[in-house]
């Protein structure tokens, strides 16, 4: 019966590895994910690729290179309300409102005070 090899735990190469850089690093990604999770209130995650390269001109020796990626949720960006207009760009205005353009102020008819559109009696005083 074959020798079962003891597996060694991914935590100890992680202490390790880059002078314990890596271990550290994810800590932090970890910490600064829940914090933008608990304040967007959506999910995000943090990935650590591990790559593992033969050692050329020795069997013995592999060589072992990290990558941590953090993928934070995103804040809401507000939405606004916008027409298109008939030459197909977006506007603020209605464009099937009415416009007023030609409409002009009307004189005050005679007896009436045009500033504050009272009737006069004809009378001073």
């Amino acid at each position: 019966m074959p020798d079962t090899p003891r597996i060694r735990p991914f935590a100890d190469f992680l202490r390790e590895h880059g002078r314990g850089r890596t271990h550290d690093e994810l800590g932090e990604a970890l910490h600064t994910l829940i914090a933008r999770v608990k304040d967007t209130g959506k999910k995000g995650s943090v990935t650590l690729t591990v790559v593992v390269e033969p050692m050329k001109k020795d069997d013995r020796m592999v060589v072992v290179g990290d990558k941590i990626a953090i993928k934070l949720p995103e804040h809401d960006r507000p939405s606004g309300l916008w027409f298109v207009g008939k030459d197909g760009n977006l506007q603020r205005d209605d464009p099937d409102q009415l416009a007023f353009e030609a409409l002009r102020e009307v004189p005050a008819p005679p007896g009436v005070d045009p500033v504050t559109g009272e009737v006069k009696d004809g009378t001073d005083g």
